[in-house]
């Protein structure tokens, strides 16, 4: 079975999970995790936290950036998600930029190429553009003018004041959630939920921002009846974790292609808005999916071999399905709702502490949104887990009605 670290790309930060899915990812293990992490935010909100995790922000922004020293020779670098490719790829220089990137991208990172090695940074770190110059925009919204950005499906707004003032003063803007430690790319871990920005030098052309999520003013602290409302949802979740069969939950995990073709219908209800209500009946519209799913991929072969070989996939896949494993997978099903459920209650509290204002982009102007959502880590900063609403979230992200800031 695969530890849910595996999941993010070997100790690299480059995906992250839903703490939802991780019930599908890890098994019984995973299904603990999760519910370990959900009780810790409980108690980091209910303020009875003894600090056994961090929470930081997830913002939407993009493209991701990596920039430090390159062990292997000591130069600056920025970089790309490449960075972790069998040959890693590095920009050490603007025409080495130039040479394999265009457009916005290569303008943004070779801006990040002049200015970050003027901030000091040890190792490496990784975060997302927020903005360039040019995206900068004074807009009014609702009557109020803010200094906005619009990296991605979120409109990032700033109240005219001391904060916008910065941002204008500012020639890109980067938020930081990761720091990386190793010998060699090849060798790097990552930490989580550290506070980068903190630690480097001042400098006014950038607006550096760490991702952490601060409450400073408690406005998100739950009452006891809100904690204790949560807490009775953990405990049903816990009931229904008992219920099930140890083997039918780490199958799918052990399985690859299941649990890939599982994942994949399963975002599609999300997508299209739909949650998982009827449980008997999305296992049905499952094995429909993973039937309709193997009979186009056999007509994709033109040999009897390669049909041959869809069919012995489809045999073995197709095994898990039984009458044990179906109710076995309803209750799988139901725990994933009952994660949902706590997931956005706590969302629901985190999102009163936001500093900025986020809006979507619509033909029919600005409407108000939540921020995208929180990552929950680990206190030795190893394994995290993404908490989104992603029935708003997926909904905006793969809308056609809603305006993302790469379409000109």
């Amino acid at each position: 079975m695969k530890k849910f670290s595996t999941f993010l790309g070997e100790a690299k930060n480059t995906h992250m999970e839903h703490i939802e899915d991780n019930i599908l990812n890890g098994g019984v293990d995973g299904a603990r995790e999760s519910m370990n992490f959900l009780r810790s935010v409980r108690d980091m909100l209910a303020g009875t936290s003894k600090s056994s995790i961090n929470v930081s922000v997830k913002w939407d922004g993009a493209p991701a950036i990596f920039a430090g020293i390159d062990p292997s020779d000591g130069q600056f670098f920025v970089a790309k998600k490449g960075i972790f490719n069998a040959n890693p790829k590095v920009y050490k220089t603007p025409e080495e930029v130039s040479a394999d990137t265009s457009g916005d991208l290569s303008k943004k990172l070779i801006k990040a190429l002049e200015i970050l090695p003027s901030l000091g940074i040890k190792g490496v770190i990784q975060g997302d553009f927020l903005f360039s110059k040019k995206d900068l925009k004074a807009q009014y919204i609702d009557g109020q003018k803010y200094i906005t950005f619009h990296p991605n499906t979120i409109v990032y707004a700033v109240p005219y004041g001391p904060l916008a003032n910065e941002l204008n003063k500012a020639e890109i803007g980067i938020v930081w959630h990761t720091r990386y430690k190793g010998s060699s790319f090849e060798k790097m871990s990552a930490e989580f939920g550290k506070n980068i920005a903190k630690t480097l030098k001042p400098n006014p052309r950038i607006w550096s921002v760490d991702a952490e999520y601060d409450d400073a003013s408690g406005t998100a602290t739950m009452t006891e009846k809100e904690t204790a409302k949560v807490t009775k949802l953990l405990s049903d979740a816990g009931k229904i974790f008992q219920k099930l069969d140890a083997n039918s939950l780490n199958g799918i995990s052990n399985n690859e292609e299941l649990l890939t073709r599982m994942k994949t219908f399963l975002n599609k209800k999300v997508r299209a808005g739909k949650r998982v209500v009827n449980v008997s009946k999305v296992v049905s519209e499952m094995i429909t999916y993973f039937h309709d799913y193997y009979k186009i991929e056999s007509d994709k072969r033109k040999s009897a071999k390669g049909k041959a070989g869809v069919s012995d996939r489809k045999k073995e896949v197709m095994k898990y399905f039984s009458n044990t494993n179906k109710r076995n997978l309803e209750n799988i099903l139901h725990l994933m709702n009952a994660f949902v459920d706590v997931k956005q209650i706590l969302i629901s509290q985190m999102n009163k502490t936001a500093k900025l204002k986020t809006f979507l982009s619509t033909a029919d102007g600005f409407e108000v949104t939540s921020p995208e959502g929180y990552v929950a880590i680990d206190k030795v900063g190893k394994n995290a887990v993404k908490l989104i609403d992603r029935m708003e979230f997926s909904r905006a992200n793969f809308s056609d009605k809603v305006f993302k800031g790469w379409q000109k």
